[in-house]
């Protein structure tokens, strides 16, 4: 038991792997964040047009 704790501790083959996944878990919440500040902006900019045409 010990052994196999020592190798997966010092084997370094699934590192890449959780780095890209913690690298990408930042991408996503930076994109989630801009796409809904974008979004409720966007809405009151359409939403101020719609009330000036009509």
């Amino acid at each position: 038991m010990t052994m196999l704790l020592r190798r997966l501790w010092t084997e370094d083959k699934g590192q890449d792997i959780a780095e890209y996944a913690v690298m990408l878990a930042v991408i996503l919440v930076i994109v989630v964040g801009v796409i809904r500040l974008v979004g409720s902006n966007a809405n009151t900019v359409f939403s101020s047009a719609a009330s000036a045409i009509q």
